[in-house]
């Protein structure tokens, strides 16, 4: 969907990469420029923030030959300090319609590649810049991670069962939702204004912004009084029908028959249909006592039987998985969600058109395997 589309990657860490790798699954040509393995590059970016902003000078904690996140791309190796180095780095933005870099604010500007010099020369720039605190603010030059920034935009609030200490699902909910996704949704956003005026833009995406977007449905379930305002209190984080359950073998499976219509298949399916204490679903007061009575009813069956009972209905319950049993499930190989390339568990692109081609998966690149190629194409 965005052949002809060039974005230049700066390498860095955790949200920024996979911006860029999903902009690569939606066909864009990615080039990422990748630092010096010798440590003459730097890793400043948002979900691995150093003590010292200006320090350039250390390795990346872990360079993988062909990481999951380069599939798809481009790469070729630059050091930043390195005036010729530079220079072909500018050459390369001139070619392309979008950046992506996720230092801390004011890096690329002590490089002389910030967005005044970058959009200089490249007046439909798209320039996407990907941080924890944003450009701005009283933390923007702060060392921060995922829980840190979810914490402090709400986001993690939610996150806990019956008062128990907050912990959303690692990265999902910072780095890729609150972060990835929204930059992928402004450099989009910016490719298409450019289309139509010539112009491009910057683009700040943070995490701590994007979390606290996402929250704005839970914020409308507030509304209407299913979202409590008490830690761990709330419909979707304290009720019997929202909630995860041990079972006989030592697995879990979810249960969130949020409607009553769903919740009426799920009492037939466990036969409590008519029992009198599982009628009023929104009766809080219940809901510590129907939990514990659930508990030990899922306990008496494993997970595989629990499926095998809900399958096919709407009670809305789901086994709980490990990505390696995701990925031989039914479900999951009839979409082939998931799949093992080069050795590598990785899923496939989402989402998908239905104008697009089918998928197959593609090589992630080693380091510098494309400079020639890429400085050829400079030259032409």
């Amino acid at each position: 969907m965005l052949e002809g589309i060039r974005i230049i990657e700066v390498e860095g860490l955790g949200p920024a990469p996979f911006a860029s790798m999903l902009l690569a699954d939606l066909g864009a040509d990615v080039i990422v420029v990748h630092r010096p393995v010798s440590g003459t590059g730097g890793d400043e970016s948002a979900s691995t923030k150093r003590s010292h902003p200006s320090d350039l000078s250390k390795k990346p904690a872990a360079t993988l030959s062909k990481p999951v996140l380069d599939r798809g791309k481009r790469s070729i190796t630059l050091n930043l300090k390195d005036a010729d180095d530079v220079e072909i780095f500018k050459q390369l933005v001139d070619s392309a319609d979008a950046l992506i870099e996720g230092f801390r604010p004011g890096v690329m500007e002590r490089l002389g590649l910030g967005p005044s010099v970058c959009m200089a020369t490249n007046k439909r720039l798209v320039y996407g810049r990907m941080t924890g605190w944003g450009q701005d603010g009283s933390k923007c030059s702060m060392a921060g991670h995922d829980l840190n920034y979810v914490g402090l935009s709400g986001a993690a609030w939610h996150a806990a069962n019956d008062g128990r200490a907050p912990f959303p699902p690692p990265t999902l909910v910072g780095d890729i939702g609150g972060g990835a996704m929204y930059l992928v949704v402004g450099i989009l956003s910016g490719l298409l204004n450019a289309q139509k005026t010539g112009k491009g833009t910057v683009v700040d995406a943070a995490i701590v912004d994007g979390s606290a977007h996402m929250m704005n449905l839970l914020m409308s379930l507030q509304q209407g009084g299913e979202s409590s305002a008490k830690l761990g209190t709330g419909l979707l984080e304290c009720s019997h029908f929202s909630r995860c359950y041990l079972t006989g073998d030592d697995n879990y499976v979810s249960v969130q028959c949020l409607e009553p219509a769903f919740y009426a298949v799920f009492l037939d399916k466990l036969g409590l249909s008519d029992n009198t204490d599982f009628q009023n679903q929104y009766d809080q007061s219940r809901w510590p006592e129907l939990i514990t009575r659930l508990e030990s009813l899922f306990a008496t069956r494993s997970r595989a039987e629990w499926e095998l009972l809900f399958a096919d209905s709407d009670a809305c319950v789901a086994p709980v998985l490990h990505p390696d049993e995701a990925l031989t499930h039914e479900a999951n190989q009839h979409r082939q969600v998931w799949m093992k390339h080069q050795g590598v568990m990785q899923s496939s692109p989402a989402p998908r058109f239905s104008t697009g081609k089918s998928w197959t998966p593609v090589n992630s690149p080693v380091r510098d395997e494309h400079r020639q190629a890429i400085l050829d194409e400079l030259m032409d």
